[in-house]
């Protein structure tokens, strides 16, 4: 990074480098603005430190009689400490106070032209008062300040709104300068190639507009390059289906039996090939908007159509259930597993069981199951687990079943499972998440 990187407010480092020098800059003006406000005026009997009660002090001793001093001087002294008010002995050498320094200049205001006197061998802080009848006082004119609690001041509210301030201008910067990468986050989460999300805002800082011209230029060659693999299979399944269609007729004219019957065997597991691969290719292309749908009479009818044609499928759970899902999606991939649970088993069984988490649908069978070691690669497309499910040619499929289920399942915001059934046998587990109606039609 370079040095000028820093004064850049395209960039990040600017920004947060403008961010600090700003609340500096603030938290000085407040600060200067608050003292300037609330500074005390020293001429102002407001801020007297006392001064106003000495004089006042000073003026009942002045009309008192002689006599009576003593005794009054006594009261006052014990009630008012902080002056330390005292009859001056006789003799004690005093000269004029003719000093204009505050508080000398704001008690001879408020005495209204009282003499002042400074005396001999006492500090600054006492002044000599002479009384009108010639008696002097000593005095202390510069008494303790009682201050008043910190939180009630203009000091506490001064650094209250310091804190409220700069809490709330650190949050909004998070806020501004964190909402792009959490856009960056939510975007990868709804990446999808059927061309429903759109492309990141290319606003904010300069590193982050760049990061997001990236991310958008990586998600248009992504979804080029599935277009184009998924136009050049279709091109190779339309192009395979003229040869196979006169391979067919061809073979018709077989004159063994048995050789006809293998050959037309292949060519139609050619033709499924070719038709499995391009489904499950287009999968993920166009997806299904989310309905409100009976999961439960979705299953009963799989059930029934399995059923029908001389399986053994049931169904156990609720007879009716809705949540929001794909229903055609959903059909095919249930579909699928019941038809690899009845290749591989005697019988399936299809559950459902409804949560407040969402759906938890299970497709069980009574096979040789699957083994823990190739549990995750029978999840990758064109997986056949031969010898863990004991496949014959004549059942062979393609190994796309259960990646088209878990396609689904994945699009429904859910999982698919493989789990062990007892005594043996294999369950597939695809879950749901609850999906709340007006959300999902959003």
């Amino acid at each position: 990074m370079k040095l000028l990187d820093v004064v850049n407010l395209k960039r990040i480092s600017g920004q947060i480098a403008a961010l600090v020098v700003v609340s500096i800059v603030a938290i000085h003006l407040i600060v200067t603005a608050t003292f300037m406000l609330f500074q005390p005026d020293p001429n102002d009997q407001r801020f007297d430190r006392g001064h106003g009660e000495l004089v006042a002090l000073v003026k009942l001793l002045g009309t008192t009689p002689a006599a009576e001093r003593p005794a009054l001087l006594a009261n006052m002294a014990h009630t008012f400490p902080q002056f330390d008010i005292k009859g001056l002995p006789a003799g004690t050498a005093t000269t004029p106070d003719d000093s204009q320094e505050y508080p000398r200049r704001s008690l001879r205001r408020l005495f209204g032209g009282a003499k002042l006197l400074s005396i001999a061998g006492e500090s600054r802080d006492r002044l000599g008062i002479a009384l009108p009848d010639g008696d002097t006082l000593s005095v202390n004119i510069t008494p303790e300040r009682r201050n008043g609690p910190f939180w009630g001041g203009p000091w506490f509210i001064t650094l209250l709104f310091i804190v409220i301030s700069l809490t709330l201008l650190g949050l909004w910067a998070a806020r501004v300068l964190s909402a792009p990468l959490s856009s960056f986050a939510q975007a990868a989460e709804d990446f999808s190639l059927n061309g429903a999300a759109e492309p990141l805002p290319e606003r904010g800082p300069e590193e982050i507009r760049s990061v997001a011209r990236a991310l958008n230029r990586m998600r248009e060659r992504i979804t080029a390059l599935i277009d184009d693999r998924t136009r050049m299979l279709a091109a190779i399944s339309h192009d395979l289906r003229t040869p196979i269609t006169r391979l067919r007729l061809r073979s018709e004219f077989i004159e063994d039996d048995g050789h006809r019957r293998h050959m037309l065997r292949d060519l139609d597991q050619m033709r499924s090939m070719l038709e499995a691969v391009l489904s499950f290719l287009r999968n993920d292309r166009k997806l299904e908007a989310l309905t409100l749908t009976d999961i439960a009479t979705t299953l009963q009818l799989i059930a029934d159509q399995f059923a029908d044609v001389g399986h053994t499928v049931s169904y156990e759970g609720p007879s009716h259930a809705m949540a929001m899902a794909r229903p055609d999606d959903l059909h095919r991939a249930i579909t699928n597993l019941v038809e690899n649970a009845v290749k591989f088993g005697g019988e399936a069984k299809i559950g459902l069981t409804m949560s407040a988490g969402g759906a938890a649908i299970d497709v069980a069978d009574d096979g040789p199951g699957i083994s823990d070691a190739q549990k995750s690669a029978m999840l990758q497309p064109f997986v056949r687990g031969d010898d863990a499910r004991n496949m014959d040619h004549e059942a062979a499929g393609f190994g796309l079943g259960l990646s088209i289920a878990r396609a689904v399942a994945l699009a429904h915001g859910g999982e698919l499972t493989l789990n062990d059934r007892q005594p043996n046998g294999l369950i597939v587990r695809i879950t749901l998440p609850a999906r709340d109606a007006g959300k999902a039609a959003a």
